[in-house]
């Protein structure tokens, strides 16, 4: 059974590290479109920085992928990460859910927006914020 375009982007994100972005080209189209909680950006050299930055200062990450949602163009692909940050507590692994809705065309990904909660990835493990946060939490719930 061929590669897909699905099976290098989770491979590509299992792979990821500090000092390994990756063939981000083989997953991507040289002008895609990515948006998540803290930036929206087009092109491929503006993904390539943004891991790059965004992986600084990664210990591990790891994602756990779940059944794929959708067919053909337009898919949602569900996942786990696990992450451990040396600036997010103190490089104690953190797992945040999320799903990225993904746009495909000639078997590469033209559009990918990542949703997840910012506050279970960064604002509640903030040592003033995070007090706040998990508060309003609990006030909501």
């Amino acid at each position: 059974m061929p590669e897909t375009c699905l099976d290098r982007f989770q491979r590509l994100f299992n792979q990821m590290s500090s000092d390994r972005i990756g063939a981000l080209e083989t997953v991507y189209s040289p002008d895609v479109r990515f948006t998540d909680p803290f930036v929206s950006i087009e092109g491929l050299d503006a993904v390539t920085d943004y891991f790059t930055s965004a992986y600084t200062n990664v210990i591990s990450c790891r994602f756990h992928f779940d059944d794929v949602i959708g067919a053909d163009h337009a898919v949602c692909l569900p996942w786990t990460m696990t992450l451990q940050h040396r600036r997010i507590r103190r490089g104690a692994p953190v797992q945040v859910d999320g799903i990225s809705h993904l746009q495909l065309a000639d078997d590469l990904v033209i559009a990918h927006r990542d949703y997840f909660d910012a506050g279970q990835l960064l604002y509640e493990h903030l040592p003033v914020l995070g007090s706040a946060v998990r508060l309003i939490r609990k006030y909501a719930a």
